[in-house]
This record gives structure tokens, sequence and C-alpha cells, in this order.
């Protein structure tokens, strides 16, 4: 794998993490109960009070906050006639699609009526629909999840998987308040979604929760929070740092692949030069000088590494394409890379070429003329 190989891997991973940010959105907050010890991790003990659809209603009414969401989780089998499909079902809210940034491709999406009614009513992901149904519309049609048959009113837009392979559209959306009471029969929440007003600062929309939830909970001062409110910058910052430390390893590898390839050309001059011996030494008898024999091997130098990385930038787009099609993994190509890929080539036959050039400007004419 070459220069450009790496560029154009990196460059399309690097627009497909922006991309995975993107729909996390730098304005997002998430609510989990329990308490987040120094290490980290979540610790949830008998007085901790779980989150409820009045922590939602309470957290909607703040000024700060633009959009909020109900999260309870689960799995169950989604069954459609003679199929059926174990999948994950998540009970959310009507402003989901909107914190997400994620919206049906066909029908439409519950509203306030279907949640507070806790409505027979679902949304499918696209993978979940060509299971049940293939290439026919679900729309209006039945599926049946636990005891309860639920109405298809929608299908939402295809996402594709995660940077860890989980398929994304591999899932059933149903209002949170009927996985409460159909599915899991408890009145608690996993989390709670909010998206803030980008009028509003991030850290004066997670302090006024804070205080909200607080209140809701009956948290005097003095005592811990049972709940915690996370951003999702802080999950955008550390991708970001996995992503260019990603980049600086593979561009020293890529610095090491360099180094070892000016190797090569060196043992090739040099060699040249050995066989070509007593050519110098004629030239530099009829008059020539040290610079033209500098300036000749070093073009020579120049030439076969640039040579050398046009066939390497074009195996790497080859590749690149190749990976790109079995893995699903898009590449960048840019025309600035191709010419750092030319430029960098061109030095490696600069500075490794000339050892051997230098080499053959100094050789004693009369020593060449006599070597056999």
């Amino acid at each position: 794998m070459d220069f450009k190989q790496r560029n154009t891997v990196t460059g399309g991973a690097k627009n497909m993490i922006e991309g995975q940010l993107a729909s996390l959105g730098a304005n997002s907050l998430v609510v989990n109960s329990g308490k987040r010890t120094k290490s980290g991790k979540t610790v949830i003990t008998g007085n901790v009070k779980p989150l409820t659809g009045k922590d939602v209603e309470a957290i909607g009414d703040i000024e700060a906050v633009k959009y909020v969401s109900a999260i309870s989780n689960t799995t169950a089998n989604v069954v459609s006639g003679n199929r059926n499909v174990f999948t994950a079902v998540i009970g959310v809210d009507k402003d989901f699609i909107f914190i997400n940034d994620w919206f049906p491709e066909r029908g439409t999406f519950f509203n306030d009526l279907d949640v507070r009614k806790t409505a027979l009513v679902c949304v499918l992901g696209k993978t979940v629909k060509e299971n049940l149904f293939g290439s026919s519309d679900p729309i209006g049609k039945n599926v049946r999840i636990g005891k309860y048959t639920y109405r298809v009113i929608g299908v939402m837009s295809p996402i594709g998987p995660t940077p860890s392979g989980k398929d994304q559209d591999d899932i059933v959306l149903l209002p949170y308040t009927s996985v409460q009471k159909r599915l899991v029969g408890v009145k608690s929440l996993n989390r709670i979604t909010v998206f803030v007003d980008p009028a509003y600062d991030l850290a004066y929309a997670q302090a006024e929760i804070e205080k909200t939830l607080r209140r809701q909970h009956g948290i005097k001062d003095g005592m811990d929070d049972d709940f915690f409110v996370r951003t999702q910058q802080t999950q955008i910052n550390t991708i970001k740092n996995v992503s260019r430390i990603l980049t600086v390893l593979l561009g020293s590898i890529a610095s090491i692949s360099l180094v070892v390839g000016g190797i090569g050309i060196m043992n090739i001059m040099l060699v040249s030069v050995g066989e070509r011996t007593k050519e110098i030494g004629i030239r530099l008898a009829v008059g020539a000088k040290e610079k033209h024999m500098l300036v000749q091997f070093l073009i020579e130098s120049v030439l076969l590494s640039l040579v050398g990385g046009a066939i390497g930038t074009a195996v790497g787009i080859l590749v690149s394409k190749l990976a790109s099609a079995l893995t699903g993994w898009p590449t960048q190509i840019s025309v600035l890379a191709i010419l750092v890929a030319f430029l960098f080539s061109a030095l490696v036959g600069i500075i490794f070429g000339i050892y051997s050039a230098k080499k053959a400007a100094q050789l004693n004419p009369i020593e060449a003329l006599r070597y056999e």
C-alpha cells in the first residue's frame, strides 16, 4: 500500500466518521439513570429514582430545550405472515426524528397523540421492512410484536451500518408508552435524549436540565444526583482523537514505505554507476564536468522514482476501489493527493539519488577508463 492508497482509504474513512459524528449532533445531550463513578462506570443502587415520562415532560418545558425524546429499549420477534425477525424494538417520542435528523422515507412518523394513547402503530427500519415485506409496500399492513398487532405507518430512510458494523436499519420504532405498557411492563426509561436550541449555550442547558431533574427526583442540596447528563460533544472529541491517531499511524507506516523505496532506488543507482563506470570515464575525459554527471544521475534517479510513483498511484487507486467494493467502506481520491504523491516521489528520488550521483561525479577519469 503506497502513499496514494493510504490517502484514499484514510480520506474516505475520515468522511465516513465525520458523517457518523454529524448524526450524533453536537447540540445533543443524553440523560441516564444512576451515578457516574470517577472511572466512568455507572452504578445503580437502591436509592436511585428511575427516569420516567414525567421527567421527559419537565425537561421539555425548559426554554433552552428544543426537542426531547424518551428512549425505552427492548428486543422482540416481529412477525408478518410466515416471516419473522428478531430485532431491536425502540420506544421513542415524536421528537426522536428531529434529534437524530433521521426521517421516514415512506409514510409518516407517530405524533404526540399516538404517544399519549399508547397507539398500536410502528415505523420500520429499512432492513426489517425488506426482511418482512420484501419489495412490497408495508404501509397500512400489520405486524405482530409480542401479543399485540401493530399497524405500520412508515419506513425510515436507510442510514447504513455503524463503524463497528452494526446495522442501524435493523430496528422497529414504537411510541415509548406502548413499549413500556405492552412489551416491558415498567414505567422507567433507559435514557432521555435532548436537543438544545442552538441559540443557547450547551453548558447552560445542561445545568438547567440537572436543576430540573434534581427537583423532580427530590434531591436536596449536598446529596448526590441519581442521574447523569452526558454530552455528545465528549463522544465526538473522543472519536476525532482516535481518528487523528489512526491518521498519524498510517502516515508513519507510509513514511517507512517511502524510506524503504528510497533505499531501493539508491541501490539501483549505485549498481548503475558501477556498470557504467567506463561510460562515465569517457564523458569526464571529453570535458564533462562533475556538475554535469551529478545532474545526469539525479535526473535518472528522479525519473525512476516518478515512474514508481505513477505505478504506485495507479495500483493504489485500483486496490482502494476494490477494497471499497468488497467492504462498502467509501474512498476519497483528490487531485491534491495525487500531486503530493508525485512530489514525495520526486523528493525521494533526489534525496536517495544524491549519494550515487556524487559517487559518479567524483570518479577519476583515468581510473574509470581502465575499469573493466
